[in-house]
């Protein structure tokens, strides 16, 4: 089915890529009524990753086309751990863990979802009907709907069956598919979107609630994304890429999407933007003609992280990188610049010489900071001409600079050789 096929917005949600499988009927049954769909995300971290964007931004363009998204927030299901995808058992949580975990994602979804307005969004944590369940009663009147040889067919079990699967972990699927029920007759949820991996276990959920409630349901599932390399989406040589600061900066932020293969930013613009489709076709262009200007990386990047992390933080982020790897004017660079930047380069504090005169040694600053393993050795660099402060090459025989012409703060920015970078603060 091509994407004009579609009403909105799942003609939009199908333009950008975002539409993988879906379940019959779903065009018509979107078309022309708001509907409310629901999300899972299970909070086995204190924070979302770039991986999670893919489902945030199908509820995004579902939103923008007037229907309400519904945010869960598995503090029950966290507690189990969705085996799908997974190669082993996962950790178990606390409920102090989980519920703390809860209230970060619930943060970060905020940024990207509107809980304002006509549609707005709302959230619900599953652990509020699944923890006060009976086990003989959740037998009795859910699990005598399920198949076992059924669910044994479905992917997210069938990948672990012969690495083994714990009954706890098995039974998630259930819980899932309760879910789906929990929510169509507590808030008419009608949709559920998840990724790939999750299609059994949606399609379980609208299985049960025909059985049990008679009523209509639909799901569909966006793409698991791999990079044009072969790498899983999201991840670099440091691990994830998350959306805390504190775990991954907005500057390393930026740099991910920054530094994309140009084989991959078509998709991307398309899966983690909502750039209309000539803009995109405009920046697509200039890859084509220009690959080596990075403007659409650079178009992307300080979008997405705009929204992650704000205007300022994208701001600063794009400054450093155009320093680190570009040809930025070096006296130029912001106070919040500077601070941020101490966090990514080797960094020292020295102290500001006295009133007599004297002034820095340059082979203490370089040594130091770390840029030098020793006085000899930044000696032998400056003496080939590798050294630079705040943007100026060093003559062979500069040992000593003056304290003043410092950077904002009170810093200095050193290089060795064309990339390697240094920070002090001189106090």
């Amino acid at each position: 089915m091509s994407a004009n096929s579609f009403p909105a917005p799942l003609a939009e949600l199908a333009w950008r890529g975002l539409l993988h499988q879906y379940t019959e009927g779903i065009a018509e049954w979107l078309d022309g009524d708001s509907r409310s769909a629901y999300c899972g995300f299970d909070p086995t971290a204190p924070s979302l990753h770039v991986g999670n964007l893919i489902p945030v931004m199908a509820l995004v363009h579902l939103q923008r086309g007037g229907h309400r998204p519904v945010i869960v927030v598995g503090g029950g299901t966290g507690m189990i751990g969705d085996p799908s995808g997974k190669t082993a058992e996962r950790q178990l949580n606390s409920v102090e863990v989980v519920e703390a975990n809860s209230r970060a994602i619930r943060a970060q979804l905020e940024r990207f979802i509107s809980f304002d307005g006509p549609r707005a969004a709302i959230t619900r944590n599953n652990a509020d009907w699944l923890r006060p369940l009976a086990a003989i009663e959740f037998l009795r009147d859910v699990g005598k709907h399920f198949s076992v040889n059924v669910m044994l067919a479905k992917e997210s079990v069938r990948s672990r069956l012969e690495g083994g699967i714990s009954f706890t972990e098995f039974s998630y699927m259930l819980l899932q598919a309760y879910d789906f029920l929990e929510l169509r007759r507590r808030d008419d949820v009608s949709l559920q979107i998840g990724g790939s991996d999750q299609w059994g276990n949606i399609t379980a959920g609208i299985d049960l609630i025909r059985r049990v409630a008679s009523l209509e349901a639909h799901g569909f599932t966006v793409p698991l994304v791999t990079t044009a390399g072969g790498t899983k989406f999201g991840k670099t040589e440091a691990g994830s890429v998350w959306l805390d600061a504190e775990r991954t900066s907005p500057y390393r932020f930026y740099q991910f999407w920054v530094n994309a293969d140009d084989r991959d930013i078509p998709r991307w613009l398309r899966f983690f933007t909502l750039m209309p489709r000539e803009q995109i076709g405009a920046l697509e262009r200039d890859l084509e003609a220009h690959p080596e200007q990075r403007l659409p990386q650079q178009a992307l990047a300080a979008e997405v992280t705009t929204r992650v992390h704000g205007a300022a933080a994208a701001s600063v982020a794009a400054e450093l990188s155009a320093l680190l790897f570009g040809k930025a004017d070096v006296t130029a660079l912001s106070s919040s610049a500077l601070d941020a930047l101490a966090l990514e380069v080797p960094f020292a504090t020295v102290a500001r010489p006295g009133t007599d005169g004297s002034e820095l040694d340059v082979l203490e600053l370089f040594t130091v900071v770390g840029l030098a393993t020793s006085r000899g050795a930044a000696r032998r660099l400056l003496e080939q001409g590798g050294l630079s402060v705040n943007g100026r090459k060093l003559a062979a025989d500069e040992r000593q600079l003056a304290p003043d012409g410092l950077l904002p703060g009170g810093h200095l920015l050193l290089r060795k050789g064309a990339r390697d970078y240094g920070l002090v603060r001189v106090v």
